[in-house]
């Protein structure tokens, strides 16, 4: 079954690697055939600071903003991250990018690329704890990327070979996984469609 995975990026600010590494990925994984791969740029939806007065766990977007951001995510059965470390964890921009939405990201699948001077590893787990709260489902390869190495002049991005196979790895996780969840994802549809019948049937 034919997959369609979003490519998020995790920084805003100028200078930014994160869109260069979301270029790879997806040049790198569409030589796949079972799923199509999309970066979704969260500079492009200009979200403000979380701007919203009911919590995102209830679904309901007040500002257009968030509304369009919701629709992008919804449309994915699942995201690869493109993480950069900052002061030990994720970037603000990103944190406030997934407190925007909930259901959309419920069980999605979801890999990370991660990159920093330690290669990302701490902005890996502090996602993976987000991700659980989100109820995504993230798998165990991921890619860390470091400045000293995959990087010349800790500027342009040059991923040494290895990480191909890395992403590889991951890529094929994150499919397998989506492919599962979106199975689950049918099923709760269906028992929420019998579910509503149900009610009316009683009513009548």
């Amino acid at each position: 079954m034919f997959r369609k995975i979003g490519i998020i990026t995790g920084s805003t600010r100028p200078g930014r690697k994160s869109l260069a590494i979301a270029q790879w990925v997806q040049q790198h994984a569409q030589q796949r055939t079972d799923a199509d791969f999309d970066i979704v740029d969260i500079a492009e939806f200009k979200l403000p600071l979380l701007d919203e007065a009911i919590p995102s766990s209830a679904g309901q977007y007040e500002h257009t903003h968030t509304q369009n951001w919701a629709a992008a995510i919804d449309s994915y059965d699942g995201y690869i991250f493109v993480a950069p470390e900052y002061g030990h964890s994720i970037s603000g921009a990103l944190k406030n990018a997934l407190d925007f939405v909930g259901p959309e990201w419920n069980d999605k699948a979801a890999g990370f690329v991660c990159y920093g001077a330690g290669e990302g590893v701490r902005a890996g787990e502090h996602l993976r704890l987000i991700a659980a709260e989100l109820q995504m489902a993230t798998v165990r390869a991921q890619v860390g990327l470091s400045l000293h190495s995959d990087f010349k002049n800790f500027e342009t991005f040059s991923p040494v070979p290895l990480r191909n196979q890395q992403l590889d790895l991951m890529v094929e996780q994150v499919i397998r996984w989506s492919t599962a969840l979106a199975r689950l994802r049918e099923v709760e549809r269906g028992d929420s469609l019998l579910g509503a019948s149900s009610t009316r049937v009683a009513s009548l």
